[in-house]
């Protein structure tokens, strides 16, 4: 099977391109694959894993011609559609270049696949990463993935909203994957953020209302290999397990789990941590969701593995990041 990746500068696209390098030498599954992302040579970190070394194609997704050229050169059966703007904030003030991104850039890989689908004997899959941003966040049922009940709340939410839609609307052989909290070796995120404020404060305060799980691109790659090498179409949601959490239930469990590592700086004798509602903290200029419980029932019921506890990620993400 040969494996088309978007985005292999950022946190997925870089563990989608490990995963499948790993299945193909333990001969746990047989994969091509090509990654590709803005830069001219591959951009992300510099960890000496197999997406350093894979081949890679510089691809500006919002050029439509660019994007027919290199996928119909490339002829993949799958494309894992990771790569889009994912600064929440700073979309707010840069809605045309995110909508370009996220919008655009979508629609024209699709446009792509849909050639290759109609053209190739055994046709062309898509995968397309989106988010619970979709929805408003009200309430506290979570949110199940085939819910239409879309009014996002934020720009980053609109524009990849209109991805999902480029791709449902389009094409038949497609999975939609809603992911939140998203963290990853390879890149910036919350726990890489809480960190690096918690060396240099000895009090913090984090938002207690707004309640999810967080994902671990280590094992959402996992699962979305698990994913493409069947025909299980549709939308799904995949998020660690272990239930739902606030930001502050979060920090203090990394905080805890950082000082238990051997960083006594991150302990409760030298680290406070408060919770705060999202009104008293009021930093953000984009609108963020209250409700980020996704719904992964249908994983098990369309016979995928959940992702692990999320507690137990975060460990095994720490024991692995030089903090």
């Amino acid at each position: 099977m040969k494996v088309f990746v978007t985005g292999v500068a950022g946190q997925l696209g870089h563990d989608v391109i490990n995963e499948l390098a790993e299945r193909t030498e333990n001969h746990t599954g047989e994969f091509t694959y090509t990654g590709s992302d803005l830069a001219q040579e591959y951009s992300g970190a510099q960890d000496g894993t197999a997406v350093t070394k894979a081949p890679y194609v510089s691809l500006d997704i919002t050029d439509p011609a660019a994007v027919e050229k290199v996928l119909l050169a490339e002829q993949p059966d799958v494309v894992v559609h990771c790569a889009a703007w994912t600064a929440v904030d700073l979309a707010e003030d840069m809605e045309e270049k995110v909508r370009q991104v996220n919008t655009v850039g979508t629609q024209n890989i699709v446009n792509a696949v849909k050639k290759l689908d109609a053209s190739r004997k055994d046709g062309c899959k898509m995968v397309y990463l989106s988010t619970d941003y979709v929805f408003d966040g009200q309430g506290t049922t979570p949110w199940t993935p085939d819910c239409k009940d879309y009014k996002p709340l934020n720009v980053y939410g609109q524009t990849k909203l209109e991805g999902e839609l480029a791709v449902s609307e389009a094409l038949e052989k497609y999975f939609i994957v809603r992911i939140a909290w998203v963290f990853g070796k390879n890149g910036k995120n919350f726990i890489k953020t809480m960190l690096n404020v918690g060396k240099t404060h000895d009090r913090l305060t984090v938002v207690n209302d707004q309640i999810g799980t967080p994902t671990y691109t280590y094992d959402l790659a996992k699962l979305l290999v698990d994913m493409i090498v069947t025909d299980r179409y549709g939308y799904y949601h995949a998020t660690n397990e272990g239930g739902y959490i606030s930001w502050y239930d979060f920090a203090v469990e990394i905080f805890r789990q950082a000082a238990a590592l051997g960083h006594p700086e991150y302990d409760e004798e030298h680290l406070t941590v408060a919770p705060v509602t999202t009104e008293e903290y009021g930093v953000s200029k984009a609108r963020r969701p209250f409700n980020s419980r996704l719904d992964k029932s249908k994983l098990i019921e369309n016979g995928f593995t959940p992702l692990p506890d999320w507690k137990d990620a975060l460990h095994r993400y720490l024991t692995e990041l030089e903090f």
